[in-house]
This record gives structure tokens, C-alpha cells and sequence, in this order.
């Protein structure tokens, strides 16, 4: 049963109440029952009508309230789904149908306008970020015209969440970052064509203008351009930049050699250089580190090729002077080297040919020049046999020292530096006994040498290696003449003891000196016991039985030398005998009679 509500029971009560008194009302006319019922029914009637009317009415707003409630559900719904707003949920009890229309209307409504807010600051978001990434857009393009970003959201938009919202932010990080690689690479463009230019020695401004004026003197109003175009053109100029200023060095480079060539041939002074020193330092420099403004203008390559014109001009006059000077330095260098010079450059064949006009001054230059070239090339590729000899020289000198030093009677008698040539002694006959290895070494490295360069090494006109054999002969010999001579001393010391035993008594200093130096068939000895060896022929010439050296070899071979120069050796260095050369051999001097080595 339906509950009653009070107002029925009273309007039942008033319509019972007004029927009685119509009833009365009808008594007291007097109207019949069939005039009753008709004006019942016809009441009756009528207040079903109103009730129609009304029912009507209540189904009608029922049905609006309910088409409006269906509307908020469904904009809320769509709004949801737009802004992606998972957060927001129906009330539970919207979701319950027992609830009137007006109630979830009522509740309804407040989600739907706090939603459309929310969607009204999304579009704004939206409209802000699309506006910069199409402005962004627009700058690397190179278009700077674009769209107002909020007119270019469609009403249509459907999907505003704020996963949509992440990407287009996504987007634009990536566009920004994107800007500024391209702003930063721009600015590092412009900077290398300011650098390049400043070497160049050209207008900088001009330049960077022919590429995007907005690059050159950039105003607020104009940003910097960015654009792909932008970044190609910088990278054309700094192009045809590079390869101006490589063309420029490599041509300063050929009149900078140029010009080092005549300073030497010309013996310039250092006033003369001083005006065009600064093209020896940026000459010097690689290309990719030469930074002085105007270093490679057209101005100082002009400069620079005047200098060459005026010293080549210069030059001609001279020439003959400077082939002299040059074939005086092949012969100083090769003097040094013990290389022999080319003898078709001597200096009277070449004064000869100038004066006849046989040969061109320049061309006699150019082949003094390359046998200089070749000479020092020779050079560099003996300088390890050369040290080696040049510490085997030394090695002689020390074992010519020695003996001097053996020969001195008073050698061993106290006073001042006695003990210094003590050592040198000691250290000598150490030395001594290296030469042997240090002769065979000398030998190896030489043919070693030869079988390399297919020719034979020569020093001062003469082959090393017959120079090196020879001496080991003569050294040889020299040892030999050494045995035999402590051999006849021993045996007279024999004799003269045999004598003393014999008579008593020493004989006298006068007597026994005559005794000693009786000769024999190889020479004769002096006053303190030592062999003086007599002349004799070597295979070379040599008119003693001193061991043959480079520098007394070359003295008798080479004629070129013989009266310009004398050879000079430098000090011994004992600690710069290699241990290669360290082959132990027999002690020539340690068996000396009085050596405080000999025990």
C-alpha cells in the first residue's frame, strides 16, 4: 500500500466536506437523483481532468529534470574523458536510482562547472605550449610568420589529459633543447668566421651578413636566425674560409722558404730579417693554430714576395760570390764528416766555368747545393761509426799518454798530482786494453754499414776497414817488438847478475847504460830500458811502427786536407766506452816493471 501523505488526508477532507454541503445545497432545491447524478458525474469529471492536467504537467517536468540529469551525466562524462581526470568519480548516490532528479541534478551540476574550469585552463595550457613550439617551429624553419595558437584549437579537441598535455611538453623540451644545440653551434659558426677573418685580414661584418644579416648586429627585435639555411650558408663561408687560408699559408710558406733561402745565400743581417719576422712564426705554426690578426692578409703576402723579388734581383749580381761560399761551407762540412767533397765543384774549376761561361751560376748553385744535401744526409746516417771513432782516437791518445808516462823515471816519486796521474794511469790502462774490441766492433759496424749502402765507408779518401786492419797489424807488431824487448831485458839482467857474482861488485852506471843500449837486429834500447823501434816501411808507407790511425792514414792519403786543416779529436770520455766494446783481453802495459798495479 502507498502511504498516505497529510495533505491527501485533508483535501479528502475538504472535498467530503463541500460534497455534503452540495448535497444539502441539492436537497434544499429539491433536484431529483438523475439531476444529481448527472452534475456528480460531470464533477467528477472535471476533477479528473484537472488531475490529467496535473499528472501531465509532473510528467513533464519529470521528464525534462530527468533529460537535463541525463545531459549533466553525459558532460560530465565527456569532460572526464577529455581532460582524462581519473580522479573524478559519481556519487554513490547518483548511482543509486532511488534518489530524485532534482537531487541528482542538484549534485550533479557543481562536478560539471568545476570540470569546464578545469578544461578552460587546460585549452590555456594547451594554447601556450603549442604557441611556442610553433614559434619554435617557425625559427627553424626560417619562417617567422605563425598562427595564434589558441585559434588553432578547434572546439573539436577531444583529448585534453594530462598525458596529452605531457607529450606536447615532451615536445617542446625537445624543440628548446633542439634551439639551443642550433643557437649554440650558430654563435660557435660566427665566432670561427670572426677568427678566420681576423687572420685573413678581411671585413668580418661583410662576411657574416652575405650569410643572414640577422647574424651580424642582432637586435631584440630580430632574433638570431637558426635555421637549416642559416647553418648551411655558415658552413659554406667557413668553407670557402679554410680553404682561403690554406691557399694563403701554403703560399707563405713557398716565399717564406723562398726568403729563408736568399737570407742564407745572401748573408742578410738581422736588421735586414727583423722587418719579416713575423712570417718565421707563423710559418712555424700549423695552420689550425695560427690565430694573429692579419697573420695571412694579402698585404704581408705581398710583402713577403716583394722581399723575394728585390733579394733574387740581388742575388744575380752575387752569384759567383755565392757559389764560392757555398763550396767553401760542402768543403767545411766535409772536412768535418772526413767525407770526400765532389771534386767537379772545386773551387778553381768553378771559377773557371763562370769565367768561361760554360755553366750558369744558378745551376752550379743548385748541384752545390744538393751535394750539401747529400753530404749531410751521408752524414747522419755515419754518425754511429763516426762516435765509435772518434772514442777509439781517443782511446790512442790515452795509450800514447801512457806509454810517455811509463817512460818517465820519476813517475812514481812523491809530489804534488802524483796521485792524480796514479789514477789516469789506472783508468788509461783500462782503456788500453779496450781498444782490441773496440777496433773488431768498429770493423762490424763498418761492414755492416757498406752491405746496407752498397759502397764502402770511407774516411778522408781511404776505406775504413784497411785503415782499421792495418792497424791491428801494426799494433800486432808493436806487441811483438814489446815481448822481444822485455825478453833481452831479462836476459840482461841475467848477465849482469852473472857478472856481480862473478867480479863482486855492480858495474858502473856509464858501463852498464852502454850495455844496455848494444843493439840488435831491431832497434836499440836507451837509458831507462825502453824500445826505441827502428824505421821501417809499412804497406801504406809508414816510416815507423807506430799503429796506424784515420788521422795518420789520412794524413798521408789525403791530399785534399793535407794543407787546409788539421784533424782534432776531443777529450776522452771513459764513461762513453760503450760495453760492447768491453772484450777482456791481457793487460799490455800492467806488467810494467815498478807499476804499483803489478803485484
Amino acid at each position: 500500500m502507498l502511504a498516505v501523505s497529510p495533505s491527501s488526508v485533508r483535501t479528502a477532507t475538504t472535498c467530503n466536506t463541500l460534497l455534503r454541503e452540495l448535497q444539502q445545497i441539492w436537497m434544499d432545491i429539491g433536484e431529483n437523483e438523475t439531476e444529481k447524478d448527472r452534475m456528480l458525474m460531470e464533477l467528477e469529471r472535471e476533477c479528473l481532468e484537472v488531475y490529467k492536467r496535473k499528472v501531465d504537467e509532473a510528467a513533464n517536468a519529470k521528464a525534462r529534470l530527468h533529460q537535463s540529469v541525463a545531459a549533466k551525466e553525459a558532460e560530465l562524462a565527456t569532460l572526464i574523458a577529455a581532460l582524462g581526470d581519473l580522479n573524478t568519480h559519481f556519487p554513490l548516490n547518483m548511482e543509486n536510482k532511488s534518489s530524485s532528479l532534482k537531487a541528482q541534478l542538484a549534485m550533479v551540476t557543481p562536478l560539471v562547472e568545476d570540470l569546464k574550469l578545469k578544461k578552460e585552463e587546460r585549452i590555456k595550457q594547451f594554447a601556450e605550449i603549442k604557441g611556442q613550439i610553433e614559434k619554435i617551429n617557425s625559427e627553424i624553419s626560417g619562417y617567422t610568420q605563425f598562427t595564434d595558437a589558441i585559434n588553432s584549437l578547434t572546439l573539436e579537441e577531444q583529448d585534453l589529459s594530462l598525458r596529452k598535455l605531457g607529450e606536447y611538453q615532451s615536445h617542446l623540451r625537445t624543440l628548446q633543447k633542439e634551439k639551443s644545440e642550433r643557437l649554440h653551434k650558430v654563435l660557435a659558426h660566427v665566432n670561427e668566421v670572426h677568427s678566420t677573418c681576423r687572420v685573413l685580414g678581411l671585413d668580418f661584418g661583410k662576411t657574416i651578413s652575405d650569410v643572414h644579416p640577422s647574424l651580424h648586429g642582432t637586435s631584440p627585435e630580430q632574433a638570431t636566425n637558426i635555421s637549416d639555411t642559416t647553418l648551411e650558408g655558415l658552413e659554406n663561408a667557413i668553407l670557402k674560409l679554410k680553404t682561403e687560408k690554406k691557399v694563403r699559408f701554403q703560399k707563405l710558406k713557398d716565399i717564406a722558404g723562398l726568403l729563408f733561402e736568399l737570407w742564407h745565400i745572401m748573408d742578410s743581417t738581422r736588421e735586414e730579417k727583423s722587418y719579416f719576422l713575423r712570417i718565421t712564426s707563423v710559418i712555424r705554426l700549423p695552420e689550425a693554430e695560427i690565430i694573429e690578426p692579419n697573420a695571412l692578409s694579402l698585404d704581408v703576402i705581398q710583402q713577403a714576395s716583394q722581399e723575394v723579388e728585390r733579394l733574387s734581383k740581388l742575388k744575380a749580381s752575387r752569384m759567383k760570390e755565392l757559389v764560392m761560399k757555398r763550396r767553401s761551407e760542402l768543403e767545411d762540412i766535409c772536412f768535418k764528416t772526413h767525407i770526400e767533397p765532389d771534386p767537379s765543384t772545386a773551387i778553381d774549376k768553378s771559377n773557371a766555368m763562370i769565367d768561361s761561361g760554360l755553366v750558369d751560376p744558378s745551376e752550379l748553385l743548385a748541384n752545390i747545393e744538393a751535394q750539401i744535401g747529400k753530404v749531410k744526409a751521408e752524414a747522419l746516417s755515419r754518425k754511429e761509426i763516426m762516435d765509435r771513432i772518434e772514442r777509439w782516437l781517443s782511446a790512442c791518445e790515452e795509450e800514447n799518454w801512457l806509454e810517455d808516462y811509463n817512460l818517465d823515471q820519476n813517475r812514481y816519486s812523491a809530489g804534488r798530482g802524483v796521485h792524480l796521474s796514479l789514477k789516469r794511469a789506472e783508468r788509461a790502462r783500462i782503456t788500453v786494453n779496450k781498444i782490441p774490441a773496440m777496433v773488431d766492433n768498429l770493423i762490424c759496424k763498418t761492414v755492416t754499414w757498406e752491405d746496407e749502402k752498397k759502397k764502402l765507408f770511407l774516411y778522408d779518401g781511404a776505406r775504413l776497414v784497411t785503415i782499421l786492419e792495418e792497424y791491428k797489424l801494426s799494433r800486432l807488431q808493436k806487441e811483438e817488438e814489446k815481448k822481444r824487448s822485455r825478453d833481452q831485458k831479462r836476459l840482461q839482467d841475467l848477465l849482469l847478475t852473472e857478472r856481480e857474482s862473478m867480479y863482486g861488485s855492480k858495474p858502473s852506471p856509464r858501463r852498464a847504460s852502454s850495455f844496455r843500449m848494444s843493439g840488435n837486429g831491431n832497434g836499440y834500447r836507451n837509458g831507462n830500458g825502453s824500445m826505441t823501434p827502428t824505421p821501417r816501411r809499412s804497406s801504406v808507407g809508414s816510416p815507423t811502427m807506430e799503429p796506424m790511425t784515420p788521422r795518420s792514414y789520412s794524413s798521408r792519403q789525403n791530399g785534399y786536407s793535407k794543407e787546409m786543416r788539421r784533424l782534432t779529436t776531443t777529450p776522452l770520455n771513459f764513461v762513453a766506452i760503450p760495453k760492447e766494446d768491453t772484450i777482456s783481453f791481457s793487460s799490455v802495459y800492467g806488467s810494467e816493471p815498478g807499476s804499483p798495479l803489478q803485484s
